[in-house]
């Protein structure tokens, strides 16, 4: 069965990096793009970037645009996501997803950017 399972997230000052991955099992990872999501407190599931399958083509939400990057290691399973400049408003539990027939969804991991 599909599994994505995210880690990196912690506490983060203002202008700090982190660096997410997102372990894929269960599925053809190299055939797939893959998504990164996330979900602040009260606000709705937005999208943050994707990358196709052979990772030659990414795109990005404008909120995210030159500080954050995703790549993936398709002989690990892996996705990531480098997120640079962290702002206070990147805070959010943050997903990978693939789209298959469904959506299949991680259990996410918490980004908190505070002094």
């Amino acid at each position: 069965q599909v599994q994505l399972v995210e880690s990196g997230g912690g506490l983060v000052q203002p202008g700090g990096s982190l660096r997410l991955s997102c372990a894929a099992s269960g599925f053809t990872f190299s055939s797939y793009s893959m998504s990164w999501y996330r979900q602040a407190p009260g606000k709705e599931r937005e999208f943050v970037a994707l990358i196709i399958n052979t990772g030659g083509s990414t795109n990005y939400a404008d909120s995210v645009k030159g500080r954050f990057t995703i790549s993936r290691d398709n002989a690990k399973n892996m996705v990531y996501l480098q997120m640079n400049n962290l702002k206070p408003e990147d805070t959010a539990v943050y997903f990978c997803k693939v789209r298959k027939i469904y959506d299949y969804w991680g259990q996410g991991t918490q980004v908190t950017v505070s002094s």
